[in-house]
């Protein structure tokens, strides 16, 4: 008994050393598998912590004026300039990463989650009911995102809530097109047949045997949807449909740099186009990298 209780104790003891090696070692092979994605990654940290640590970041208030430090050319005063109003662009780009953020993961889980669920459902029941989901999905698939986005927000108004269910509406069948095609093989392996025989209701089915083995294209997609988020609310920003001032925003900061700035003062346009291009090219990069990760079809051995 004496034997068999070290062994188990030496077991245990390995078990939990090499738990946060196994990490490391899975975020080194993934690193050196997919350095690209791994670089988007470290981005994406970065802008997280910049939205978490903004006020301890952020050099000046986003919202202070000086009038008497308009368009004032990037210093060490200003590092990357002022805006039309004196305010530091830095640290508007800093709080704007807050926005982008905030949009973009909401939206983005949003959109996946009820897509993913309607999708499910969708390759679940089929006939009837997969039919006409599906050609409501076609429906909407076949109006850009952006025309989509711009119907729904022109109906609920500006402000980031209704931006973000804007941002949500477009996303939703195209996540639902691609996990349903995930969840009808899904729909035909023997656990499912067998929870069906032992009884157990359509709910229960779907949510506890299809969409946890529907993970994979879910993260994909979710992944993807921050990206095209954060670029949409851009988008929406700089047409006027998104937040108002002076919420700190990265799109509405290259609605501030109007055609009339372009010239005397470039940098209003440059620095928040490039925090918008970064975060999109982030996510991206790393979502394809997860796709790989992932997908067993595009596993490198």
């Amino acid at each position: 008994m004496t034997a068999v209780n070290s062994s188990t104790d030496a077991h245990l003891q390995i078990s939990e050393d090499a738990g946060p090696s196994h990490w490391l070692v899975g975020l080194g092979t993934f690193a050196s598998r997919w350095p690209l994605g791994a670089a988007g990654a470290v981005i994406i940290v970065l802008m997280i912590g910049s939205a978490v640590f903004a006020p301890f970041i952020a050099p000046y208030d986003p919202l202070e004026t000086d009038f008497a430090a308009q368009f004032s050319p990037p210093t060490m005063a200003h590092w990357l300039g002022t805006d039309a109003f004196g305010r530091d662009l830095l640290s508007r780009i800093i709080y704007g990463s807050r926005t982008a953020l905030l949009v973009g993961f909401a939206s983005a889980f949003l959109g996946a989650t009820l897509g993913a669920m309607l999708g499910v459902a969708s390759a679940y029941f089929g006939g009837p009911i997969d039919l006409v989901v599906q050609r409501l999905v076609d429906i909407f698939l076949a109006f850009p995102i952006i025309i989509l986005a711009l119907a729904v927000v022109s109906i609920l108004g500006t402000g980031v809530s209704n931006v973000i269910m804007a941002i949500t509406v477009p996303m939703i069948p195209n996540c639902a097109r691609v996990v349903r095609s995930s969840a009808l093989a899904v729909r035909q392996m023997p656990y499912v047949d067998a929870a069906r025989a032992a009884g157990f209701g359509y709910a229960r089915i779907i949510f506890r045997h299809m969409l946890p083995n529907v993970m994979a294209p879910y993260l994909i997609m979710l992944t993807a949807f921050v990206g095209q988020a954060i670029l949409l609310e851009a988008s929406l920003s700089f047409l006027g449909l998104g937040v108002a001032e002076p919420t700190p925003a990265w799109g509405l900061m290259l609605r501030g740099a109007a055609v009339e700035f372009a010239e005397s003062a470039p940098w209003m346009a440059i620095f928040p186009g490039l925090a918008i291009s970064l975060g999109v090219f982030a996510f991206n990069l790393f979502g394809d990298a997860l796709r790989d990760a992932l997908d067993p079809k595009l596993r490198t051995l």
